[in-house]
């Protein structure tokens, strides 16, 4: 795939491969695969070929289309995979795709194309992190699939077998970078990524999830305020989970209040923005409120971040967001934030959403004054 010339000196490079449309998740009731045999219609499982279809037009065809530079990527190596996953679980996934493919665990099933798309996903978000190591751009963004935050270094979850961003800042770290920050805004926490971190201070793990809990033994974290690291990691793992409902100005606050003020303490070399769209307003996945509005300002807050801290060097990479058309729209007025456009590109089809942000900031308070207490590079913040 030819790179385009960027029509603006701002550009965002994004990087693909066709062949991550060969991972095939079926039809059934939801995410089960199973059909009941008294239904007519049977859907598509949330993460489907259609999602990530709508957002690679959206950026091909969409206004933001001149800001965007084009990249394949490739397939990840056995060896690369070592650096933050288990030889016996990658040893596993292999054995379930010569077997024709396996439900791994509840929803997430690896069918015949499912394994090549997971090493082309791992692959080119290596080559997109590569890419800004290599000081060929400062913000790259890998458009991957299957997602990976919830993959844990010994186990698959959530629709994940592999965790590309996880992947991605153990290379960075492993070319010098001294320390990482990755911010996960997918609606879920990002369990997978800070299992892998989970005692290193230099990685800082931050995932702003609604208030799930643990959905069984593929993903037994809780995402609670008191998961904070162990050891050398204790206090580099937090967690924001905020109640249903929360919106724009509950996630801008959360943003402003708890993850700025971490980052500036952190001083980070790399900045990894894990981007899920399952926060939006009509995603069937999430219970949150985030519109169009909500993810510009998130972006935004994140170019400013990445402009003071990591001398602009960014990697995006793409997780959750099931509704099919909104989720592509969400992406685009992220990049538009991240790009720190004065304007909005796209008008939002929906326009807004009621949100009541009394409790969610309450909860935000709450969150803050739990952080400042029990973490120690937080006190005085």
């Amino acid at each position: 795939m030819a790179a385009s010339a960027s029509a603006s000196s701002k550009c965002i490079n994004v990087f693909w491969h066709d062949g991550m449309m060969s991972h095939d998740t079926g039809k059934g009731v939801f995410d089960t695969g199973m059909d009941p045999g008294f239904l007519d219609v049977l859907e598509k499982h949330p993460e489907n070929l259609d999602r990530v279809r709508n957002m690679l037009s959206i950026l091909r065809r969409g206004p933001i289309s001149p800001y965007i530079s084009w990249h394949s990527g490739r397939p990840a190596l056995s060896s690369e995979l070592l650096s933050f996953h288990a030889p016996e679980y990658i040893d596993e996934l292999i054995e379930a795709d010569k077997a024709g493919g396996k439900m791994v665990c509840s929803g997430t099933f690896l069918k015949p194309g499912s394994w090549d798309a997971a090493l082309l996903a791992a692959g080119t978000t290596l080559s997109a992190m590569k890419h800004i190591l290599d000081r060929h751009g400062k913000i790259a963004y890998a458009l991957v699939r299957p997602p990976g935050h919830h993959a844990q270094p010994t186990q698959a979850d959530g629709y994940c077998f592999l965790n590309n961003a996880g992947l991605a800042v153990q290379l960075a770290l492993d070319s010098g970078c001294a320390k990482v920050v990755v911010i996960d805004i997918d609606v879920h926490y990002g369990n997978g990524t800070a299992e892998g971190f989970y005692q290193s201070n230099k990685v800082l793990t931050i995932s702003l999830h609604m208030n799930h809990g643990s959905w069984g033994p593929s993903h037994p974290q809780n995402g609670s305020i008191d998961e904070l690291g162990e050891g050398e990691g204790f206090g580099y793992n937090l967690n924001i989970p905020l109640p249903n409902g929360t919106g724009n100005k509950g996630y801008v606050y959360a943003m402003t209040k708890l993850i700025t003020p971490a980052i500036q303490k952190f001083v980070p070399d790399m900045i990894v923005l894990v981007a899920g769209q399952d926060s939006s307003a009509f995603d069937p996945n999430g219970r949150q409120c985030l519109t169009m509005d909500g993810y510009r300002e998130i972006g935004r807050i994140i170019h400013n971040l990445a402009d003071r801290h990591s001398s602009g060097r960014l990697l995006i990479v793409q997780e959750g967001g099931y509704q099919v058309t909104y989720s592509a729209y969400c992406l685009h007025a992220t990049l538009e934030g991240v790009l720190d456009l004065p304007l909005p590109l796209l008008p939002d089809p929906v326009a807004c959403y009621p949100e009541d942000e009394a409790f969610s900031l309450k909860v935000i308070e709450s969150v803050k004054r739990y952080q400042n207490d029990v973490i120690p590079y937080l006190k005085g913040t």
